[in-house]
């Protein structure tokens, strides 16, 4: 079993066991989870397929098992599908057991740090190209969800984020070297700012959070289309 495929497992092995609280049961959510993760997680995987084909970033082959998708090891393929279900998870148990948290404000500020910082980058950065796509699709993203359309379940997306952030530390870390001699997952130095939280850089925030928000805006869409409930605009 590769190291990279264990870091996965242990990303899953804890929110899959829970699915099935009795107040949380997120298993009910599956029909409308799966397709969310995989329309979105299609659109990540062409994009780190031509990343990995343009040598933005690839992979050290003694940390992954010898099944490949095109460029993409296997367990790279697993990443769109695991990390999303491990967060939708922490989402639907904001829901479950804190009905009634919104911290509007706090969900603001985190949204125009995101949009300022996010097209500060990506402006500035503009030939890096992960820094430029990450930074500026969050900002545009959040524009989006925020400020054009302001959807309430941001709030629970930011809260979600937030609390997702510490296991990603953990994992993310370790796909980028912090426990090891090499990283799994290495980038060049070329396209990004070189600005790194231990040993990840910045633009891994971005682009987890643009693939996060795009999954809860599709989830989101698709439980009032099935009639899990009727979302409301503040």
């Amino acid at each position: 079993m590769s190291l990279y495929f264990i870091v996965l497992l242990g990303t899953i092995l804890g929110p899959f066991a829970l699915s099935f609280d009795k107040k949380v049961h997120f298993y009910t959510f599956w029909k409308i989870l799966f397709p969310s993760i995989l329309l979105v997680g299609t659109v990540f995987v062409l994009w780190d397929e031509y990343f990995t084909r343009s040598e933005i970033w690839g992979f050290t082959p003694k940390y992954l098992s010898s099944i490949f998708l095109g460029n993409l090891p296997i367990e790279e393929v697993l990443f769109f599908v695991l990390v999303p279900y491990a967060c939708l998870f922490i989402y639907e148990v904001l829901i479950a057991y804190f009905p009634k948290f919104h911290p509007l404000k706090a969900s603001k500020i985190f949204g125009f740090t995101v949009t300022f910082s996010g097209l500060l980058f990506g402006t500035f950065y503009l030939e890096n190209w992960y820094t430029a796509s990450a930074c500026i699709l969050s900002a545009m993203l959040t524009i989006g969800v925020l400020f054009v359309y302001r959807y309430s379940w941001y709030t629970r997306f930011f809260m979600m984020y937030i609390i997702a952030v510490i296991p990603f530390l953990i994992v993310n870390g370790v796909l980028t070297g912090i426990a090891t001699s090499e990283p799994i997952v290495w980038y060049s130095s070329e396209h990004i700012m070189g600005i790194r939280l231990f040993t990840i850089p910045v633009e891994d925030l971005y682009y987890n959070y643009s693939m996060l928000i795009m999954i809860v805006w599709i989830y989101e869409e698709l439980k009032k289309k099935y009639g899990y409930y009727l979302e409301k605009k503040r």
